[in-house]
């Protein structure tokens, strides 16, 4: 995160930690003393820990105490955009399959998606890979990615599904960060939903 904040000129915010060494190739690997990073990370004030993701099943064996309060998040994979092989008679926006080291993981089109204008690839452009489960990837490829932010319970509104609107059941809801509003996705559904 320091190196990220350095080339970005971000300042990192003041309740967020990273742990975990970033490869040539992307991939973050996993690191030992978990409950001791998380207990130091408690005694400074920390409230979100982005972790490996091959460390999750580490969490089990760390008492509650150590992690309430701390809203622990998962990383695999940082990717730019890359060739992505066509896959027959899926989805228009199942672009089709990229293989992350051996990985295969299939790609989706949030523009294609939601019926936007077509994605335009640039230096910006990013696949981020979403694990609604440890071994189901899905990558999403998005114009950019300026920010990860967090947000708390009550700068969340939540939204109503309207009757006759299909998209409305994408929207998980609706948070408030500095003067802006955040339209929140609903991934699971995105993800599983088939029909549209």
């Amino acid at each position: 995160t320091a190196i990220v904040s350095k080339i970005m000129g971000k300042s990192v915010r003041k309740n967020l930690a990273m742990t975990g060494e970033i490869t040539l190739t992307g991939r973050v690997l996993p690191i030992g003393g978990l409950k001791e990073k998380l207990l130091a990370a408690k005694l400074r004030g920390i409230t979100k820990v982005i972790i490996p993701e091959k460390n999750r099943k580490d969490l089990k064996e760390i008492h509650d105490e150590i992690k309430s309060g701390i809203d622990i998040k998962y990383v695999d994979n940082i990717v730019r955009m890359q060739r992505i092989t066509r896959v027959p008679k899926a989805q228009a926006y199942f672009y089709g399959v990229i293989n992350i080291r051996g990985e295969i993981i299939p790609v989706m089109s949030l523009r294609k998606k939601f019926d936007l204008t077509a994605d335009e690839y640039t230096n910006s452009t990013r696949i981020l890979i979403i694990k609604i489960e440890p071994q189901a990837a899905v990558g999403m490829i998005v114009d950019e990615v300026k920010e990860v932010i967090t947000l708390e319970n009550d700068s969340i509104d939540k939204v109503q599904n309207k009757a006759g609107d299909e998209k409305s059941i994408f929207l998980e809801g609706v948070g408030k960060y500095k003067d802006t509003l955040v339209s929140l996705l609903n991934i699971q559904t995105v993800i599983l939903d088939k029909d549209r």
